[in-house]
This record gives C-alpha cells, sequence and structure tokens, in this order.
C-alpha cells in the first residue's frame, strides 16, 4: 500500500480496477495511475502499476467471465478440485464421469464468457472463444491455473498441461484369473465331463456400475446446461425490458421538455398580454 496525492492506494486494488476494464481503454489508464504514484514519489509502486500487461481479448472475456459470475466461478473450481482428486487417486469411473461434465460446463462457461463480451459490443471470434476453453481447461487441469484465473487479472489465456484429458494414462483394470494348469490337463482327461455353467465376471457388474454413475453425472450435467439456458433467456428478457423502459424514459424527458418550452411560451404571452391590458 502506497500514499498517492494523500490517498492510501493498494497496487492490489489498481490492478484490479484496470484489469476490469476493456482492453482499449487498460494502456492509457494504467500509465495515468502510474504516472500519479511517479508524481507522488512512489517509485516502486510505478515500477509495478506500470510492469501491468494489457490483457487479450480471450484474457479480458475469461476475467469478464470471472466478475460477472462468481457462483458459477466457484462451482467451477469445485469441479476442478474434484476432477485432480480423481485423477490423483486413479479412480477412473469417478474420472469418467466428471470428464463428461467437465465438456458440459466448459462449453457453457465459454458460451457465457462470449455473451458477457458481445454485451460490451465486443464479440469474440472463433480462435478467441478457443482460447477462452483453454484456459478453463488449464484451471481444472492446475491448482495455480485455477487461482490465477479465479483472480480474474489474467493478462493473457493459459494452456492446459500437455495430455491432459481429465482421464488417467491407462484405466486401472482388474485382471482376471487364469485357470490352473492341471485344472486344462484335467479338462483334456475327461473331455466327456459337462463344463459348469459361466458365471458372470465381476469386470462386467463393475462397468455396469460405471454406466449407471456416468449416467446419472450425465443427466446433472444436461440439468445444469438447461439452467444455464434458462437464465440466459431470462437475461436477454431482462435486458429487452431494461431497453424498453429506457425507450419510454427518453420519450418521457423529450415530451417533458417539450412541455416546459410550452409553459416557458404560454408565460411569456400572458405577461405580454397582460402589459398590454394595463396600457
Amino acid at each position: 500500500r502506497v500514499m498517492v496525492d494523500g490517498v492510501d492506494v493498494d497496487v492490489d486494488v489498481v490492478a484490479d480496477e484496470l484489469y476490469g476494464l476493456a482492453p482499449e481503454r487498460f494502456t492509457e489508464a494504467r500509465d495515468e495511475r502510474a504516472a500519479r504514484a511517479r508524481k507522488a514519489g512512489q517509485a516502486g509502486a510505478a515500477k509495478a502499476i506500470a510492469g501491468l500487461r494489457r490483457p487479450t481479448r480471450a484474457a479480458y472475456a475469461s476475467n469478464l467471465l470471472v466478475r460477472r459470475r462468481p457462483e458459477e466461478v466457484a462451482a467451477f473450481l469445485e469441479l476442478g478440485e474434484a476432477l485432480r482428486g480423481a485423477q490423483r487417486s486413479l479412480d477412473g469411473s469417478r474420472l469418467r464421469a466428471l470428464s463428461h461434465q467437465r465438456h458440459a460446463v466448459v462449453a457453457a462457461l465459454a458460451r457465457t464468457a462470449r455473451q458477457l463480451a458481445e454485451e460490451e459490443g465486443r464479440a469474440l471470434g472463433e480462435g478467441v472463444a478457443h482460447e477462452v476453453e483453454q484456459t478453463l481447461h488449464a484451471a481444472l487441469a492446475d491448482p495455480g491455473a485455477a487461482e490465477q484465473w479465479s483472480g480474474g487479472r489474467l493478462s493473457t489465456g493459459l494452456s492446459p498441461p500437455v495430455g491432459f484429458t481429465g482421464l488417467p494414462e491407462k484405466a486401472p483394470v482388474r485382471p482376471r484369473p487364469d485357470r490352473p494348469v492341471k485344472q486344462k490337463q484335467k479338462q483334456k482327461q475327461q473331455p466327456k465331463q459337462k463344463p459348469e455353467p459361466s458365471r458372470e465376471p465381476e469386470p462386467s457388474r463393475e462397468a455396469e456400475r460405471r454406466r449407471a454413475r456416468a449416467e446419472r453425472a450425465r443427466a446433472g450435467a444436461e440439468a445444469r446446461q438447461k439452467e444455464l439456458r434458462e437464465a440466459e433467456r431470462a437475461l436477454a428478457e431482462a435486458d429487452a425490458r431494461v431497453a424498453e423502459l429506457e425507450r419510454q424514459l427518453r420519450e418521457a424527458r423529450t415530451g417533458r421538455s417539450e412541455a416546459r418550452r410550452a409553459l416557458s411560451g404560454a408565460t411569456d404571452r400572458a405577461r405580454e398580454a397582460a402589459r398590454a391590458a394595463r396600457e
């Protein structure tokens, strides 16, 4: 914290303010803040502020998402912790279920970031939108990247670790024990013996349970996507209502101005008439 123009200034607060601006406004605002700190004799603060990098369009959209959707960001960070925990424990079934959820949530948040940028008048191209998705994947894969992303002060997009898919490189497989050699020899010696009916192998039941868990995870992801779509639709309707009310307000203000001009003119004419009557 430093004193600039008699005011206690936190460089982190300045950074938060700057990274909340549109990229085209960033450089001018940053240089102005740095100049104020330098003029106040705070060389260290001025250097720190001047060193802040202008955000790319992908970083701007990512920061916008973090600042405007804190609840969704918190849920996303929890998903990342669960995914990394399953990765460490090599829990293949849980990883597969979380992987389905990961793809759905990343796609939904990337669309939200794109929509927020469009609402600010800064549409994102396909390449920039892909960078936003990569940043989200990086936040899921690495806790350091998650901390950077959730701070809302990115200057550039993040990249996930090479080969990150959310699944272990080799899913654990339960080995099926081989029959003893003696048993095979005994079967050769007694070819007419009726074979015992085969039992359902344990891996099949486990696979069925995994499929059931994955299906439940997919259903949950679809429900969350539906909630997101409904929220986006409600926001669009609210924006439309606000626009209509603003239009009506503008018309009302115009009418009020015209009424004031008419009142002023009528007042002037009344005064002229009164004067003429006196004369």
